[in-house]
This record gives structure tokens, sequence and C-alpha cells, in this order.
């Protein structure tokens, strides 16, 4: 291959790369911090997505991850109400 090719190469690469991470950011509109007791702990998660409800039910679902063993509790705990959120848009 040849200079020019793999210049070419590269750039389109690159191209894809940075078209790649601005359809991906572009989408997140909305950033949550939630905070969740379970099991008589509490572990907090922030998230992104295009909606507020969105960005919450991510977030919680991170934050119950390490407090849940089993897909019943997590299942438990992704229906409690978190004990507390905060939500900002981006």
């Amino acid at each position: 291959m040849t200079a020019r090719g793999r210049f070419l190469s590269l750039l389109v690469l690159l191209a894809f790369a940075a078209f790649l991470l601005w359809s991906t950011l572009s989408s997140q509109r909305v950033e949550c911090s939630v905070t969740v007791a379970f099991g008589g702990t509490r572990n907090s998660a922030v998230a992104s997505a295009a909606s507020e409800p969105d960005a919450i039910r991510e977030a919680q679902t991170a934050a119950c991850g390490p407090l849940a063993t089993g897909m019943d509790e997590r299942i438990a705990c992704g229906r409690i109400p978190p004990v507390s959120r905060h939500c900002r848009s981006l």
C-alpha cells in the first residue's frame, strides 16, 4: 500500500470514529444521579439518556447492580423508588 493509500485509509477511519462519537453523544440529552437503598445498603449511580425517565431508569439499574444478587432481587431493586435523584440537561 502506498503512503497516499495509508493516509486515505487513516482519514476514512478517523472520520468514521468521529461520526460514531458524535452520534452517540448527541443522543444524550439528560444526565441523572440516583441513590437507591436496598437490602440495608445504599448505592449511587449516574447515567445519561435522551429523556429523563430513561436516564433515571438506567441510573437506577446501575445503582442496583452491586446491591442485588440474582434476578429476583434485581427486579425488586429496580421497582423501589430511589432515595434521591437529581437530573440536569446536557
